[in-house]
């Protein structure tokens, strides 16, 4: 079937959808929604046979929905309507939600139902519920939306609000009003709810140390309340790796990101602590080590645990991106675990993504941006080096959530790579405004798939999968539908690697391996000529990656689809890159 995907952004649900739907062999091409002229040239250009907006944040015009068939995705149980599905259903404390497949009409979220899947909901931000429960369910809705397009009798059915089972309802936009946290009467769960609800955007607007300020990504913190039981609510408690701590009512709440709302710059989501600078004098900092005992709920950026012969580092960062310092501190973290009397070391990233390589974010906001990606990548690269240079324990990259540009080269410096079932991966650099990448690329991915496939793949700027990775080679395996299942089959596998008698033998030959590439062809000299291509797109006379950033971190909106998603617009002839 002919597809084409209406979207406002190539997002983690387009990408994911956008795989199902090519491996089941249906031509897929991607319109960014810019306005109306921009998407019936579109449609009239692919002429497809059903039209998906998978990410929409207006109406489908109507001179589309009236000619053609569009299915839109909705975030929420059938008869939900409105912008803030899944923030009213964190704030109300939603058990069940799902996402409804409606076809598209003049009422926004009012089609006929196509198709509705719940789920049932997790302790998490909106984020997180976003990339699996909702994702998972919209792979299903739309499976069954194939499933009854190919059934001549099957019509969809009325949205009818009064229908015995429909739940939802229209609801307004969650405004800041609805968001405020009142710090002298809320307690820790109610913080929570407010800040996960507002998780990615817009955030949670409040003051801190008279700033304002937008809140994002809160934990519960526990024994730090208990030594500071007479501090107001709202305080700043202490501050750790970036985040700050403030009291609540009954409790107190890790915040890791802020944004300026003052109308100065930088006006971007950032660490909390750099945000708030010298505001901090005074605030005492609460260091914990990753593999420190905690006797309750805290937050670290870094954790190592240990069951039996396994060592397992945690390092679920925010938005998995990696600045120089979370670099410095995981690459001691896997030190740690190298210097501990393991067989097998399990890195797992975080539950919603792996990693997404250097912070640009940080980078951004760097007094000199270039002199900062430098510094960043090179982290990166010595952190990669520690990795692949582990002789005395199997190292076992386990990819919960999904990864893109060098946080996928970060992963296969280890021997062992899986991903759960629903990872996309981005093996590539390219739409960063023709980022070369390091991070030993040019060693770890010829070596997985050959010199070939790893040219097809870093050029053709597509997501990839985990079934079609494991096909061509890029991880060893996938399985797991949800990051705890994955995780689960991970802890059972990694005993059993630990526990074989072959391992001794598997690590010499991985050591006579990596000396035997080591003479040929050294890991300083693929490090160096990689560099020497970043030096030029940092320093050099195009400038392509400094505006490509300073684009995605200020979320400028695009005016035009790639032509790598449009295929619709490719010149006469013009093909794909080849993905095998």
């Amino acid at each position: 079937m002919r597809i084409l995907f209406l979207t406002h952004a190539f997002n983690s649900l387009t990408q994911r959808l956008y795989v199902e739907l090519t491996a089941l062999g249906h031509e897929v091409s991607i319109e960014f929604d810019i306005d109306d002229r921009v998407t019936a040239e579109a449609v009239a250009l692919w002429r497809p046979e059903l039209v998906v907006a998978p990410f929409l944040k207006r109406r489908i015009p109507e001179s589309i929905w009236r000619a053609q068939r569009c299915i839109v995705i909705h975030p929420g149980i059938e008869g939900d309507r409105g912008p803030s599905a899944l923030d009213w259903a964190i704030a109300d404390g939603e058990t069940e939600w799902g996402v409804t497949a409606l076809e598209a009409n003049a009422e926004m979220d009012a089609g006929d139902v196509w198709a509705s899947v719940g789920f049932a909901m997790r302790d998490a931000a909106k984020g997180s519920l976003y990339r699996n429960e909702v994702t998972e369910a919209a792979v299903t809705a739309i499976g069954l939306v194939l499933e009854r397009l190919a059934q001549p009798g099957f019509r969809p059915r009325p949205l009818d609000p009064a229908r015995p089972g429909v739940r939802g309802r229209l609801r307004p936009p969650m405004r800041q009003p609805d968001r405020a946290i009142d710090w002298s009467r809320d307690d820790t769960a109610a913080v929570l709810r407010k800040i996960r609800a507002a998780d990615g955007f817009p955030g949670v607007h409040d003051e801190i140390h008279g700033l304002p300020v937008a809140l994002f990504d809160a934990h519960p913190e526990d024994a730090l309340r208990r030594r500071h039981a007479s501090a107001a609510p709202g305080t700043v408690l202490a501050t750790r790796d970036g985040a700050v701590c403030r009291a609540t009512v009954d409790g107190a709440v890790w915040i890791t990101h802020l944004r300026r709302i003052d109308g100065q710059e930088p006006s971007f989501k950032l660490p909390a602590a750099t945000v708030l600078g010298e505001r901090l004098a005074g605030v005492p900092e609460a260091p914990l080590a990753p593999d420190a005992v905690v006797d309750g709920a805290t937050w670290r950026p870094i954790r190592y645990e240990e069951q039996g012969a396994v060592g397992y580092v945690h390092f679920p960062f925010y938005n998995g991106a990696m600045g120089t310092r979370h670099c410095e501190q995981l690459r001691a973290a896997v030190a740690l675990a190298k210097a501990r009397p393991t067989r097998v070391i399990v890195l797992l990233g975080g539950p919603d993504f792996w990693s997404n390589g250097i912070h640009l974010n940080l980078i951004e906001a760097a007094a000199q941006p270039a002199d900062e990606s430098w510094r960043n990548i090179e982290a990166m690269n010595d952190l990669v080096r520690e990795i692949l240079l582990t002789e005395r324990q199997m190292t076992v990259a386990a990819l919960q959530g999904n990864a893109g540009a060098g946080g996928v080269f970060l992963a296969l410096a280890a021997d062992r790579v899986y991903a759960r079932d629903g990872v996309i991966l981005n093996p590539h650099y390219k739409a960063m405004g023709n980022l070369y990448g390091s991070e030993y690329w040019t060693y770890l991915l010829p070596r997985r798939v050959g010199p070939a496939r790893a040219q097809a793949i870093t050029g053709n700027r597509l997501p990839l999968g985990a079934g079609e990775a494991a096909r061509v080679g890029l991880v060893d395996g996938h399985f797991g539908t949800t990051p705890a299942a994955f995780r689960a089959e991970i802890a059972r596998r990694a005993a059993v690697w630990a526990a074989a008698p072959g391992l001794a033998a598997e690590l010499a030959a991985k050591r006579a391996r990596r000396a035997a590439d080591e003479a040929q062809a050294p890991l300083a000299g693929y490090r160096a000529a990689e560099m020497e291509r970043m030096r030029l797109n940092f320093y050099g006379f195009d400038a392509s990656y400094h505006v490509a950033r300073h684009h995605f971190v200020h979320k400028l909106p695009r005016s035009r689809t790639p032509l790598h998603l449009a295929r619709h617009r490719r010149p006469a002839g013009g093909a794909p890159a080849s993905r095998s």
